[in-house]
């Protein structure tokens, strides 16, 4: 989006970037980027839904889910945006075959350094690339380690902006906000990335596709750079009192120590 001429402060690119909890600065954010390009929130195309992070959707109540409200608005928002500075259709901005999709996959293409040979489409309605894990991590490691100045834009927004990318009491927040240039990024279906400048990347796929497993694994896996997340044990309960914990196996511990 940026190499197509999208101009945002950070505060907005990290949201481009985000699966957001749905908060009120979130959907005001996504606002503000759809107003870069004159444009409203009508103009966005992802699937409705209600607030993703707890507090959020339980503050929701009954009312109708929205794109806006939506963890991805930001991401359409973006994407909306770019199609209209550049003169391009809107109403079929997620069609892979859409110019700005194009744009994408050549950029998911390139940093991968895999061709992209599946597309299916995401929850939102926008194509889903698929490439493999080593794939994934080459990508956020040439990211993170780049001297391009839209990959290094892009880094900046995200860790400055941690509660944007995510919100408040979520993993991937309070992950950047106790390592200050820490990159991370939740995904569907299990997905986890995280990449530090000048150290290691690391990428995994849950195989089966919960994201409860994420708070130990991220705190194992960061642990030999020093970096200590400080969380607390994720408490697993039976019949309504704790009776164990979920925790990074040895051999995940043993990997993240070599």
């Amino acid at each position: 989006m940026l190499r197509a001429g999208l101009r945002l402060d950070l505060r907005e690119l990290a949201l481009v970037c985000a699966s957001h909890a749905g908060s009120a600065q979130h959907q005001e954010s996504a606002l503000r980027i759809l107003s870069t390009a004159g444009l409203r929130e009508s103009a966005l195309r992802n699937t409705p839904d209600k607030p993703l992070g707890i507090t959020e959707r339980r503050e929701w109540g009954d009312r109708e889910a929205t794109s806006l409200a939506a963890n991805c608005s930001g991401k359409h928002a973006g994407m909306v945006a770019t199609a209209a500075i550049n003169g391009w259709d809107l109403e079929s901005y997620k069609d892979q075959g859409h110019p700005l999709q194009l744009l994408i996959r050549k950029e998911f293409e390139d940093l991968a350094g895999e061709k992209i040979t599946r597309v299916s489409v995401d929850g939102c309605g926008a194509p889903l690339f698929a490439i493999s894990l080593r794939g994934m991590v080459r990508a956020i490691h040439r990211i993170t380690h780049s001297e391009d100045s839209i990959h290094r834009q892009v880094v900046e927004a995200c860790t400055s902006f941690p509660e944007m990318v995510s919100g408040k009491g979520r993993v991937v927040t309070e992950a950047m906000e106790v390592m200050p240039g820490l990159l991370v990024k939740d995904g569907a279906e299990g997905v986890m990335i995280a990449s530090l400048r000048g150290s290691g990347t690391m990428a995994w796929k849950m195989s089966d596709g919960s994201n409860r497993g994420d708070r130990p694994l991220l705190s194992a896996s960061l642990s030999h750079l020093g970096v200590a997340l400080g969380f607390d044990p994720v408490p697993v309960y039976g019949d309504g009192k704790v009776v164990g914990e979920i925790r990074a196996s040895k051999l995940i511990t043993d990997v993240a120590s070599r």
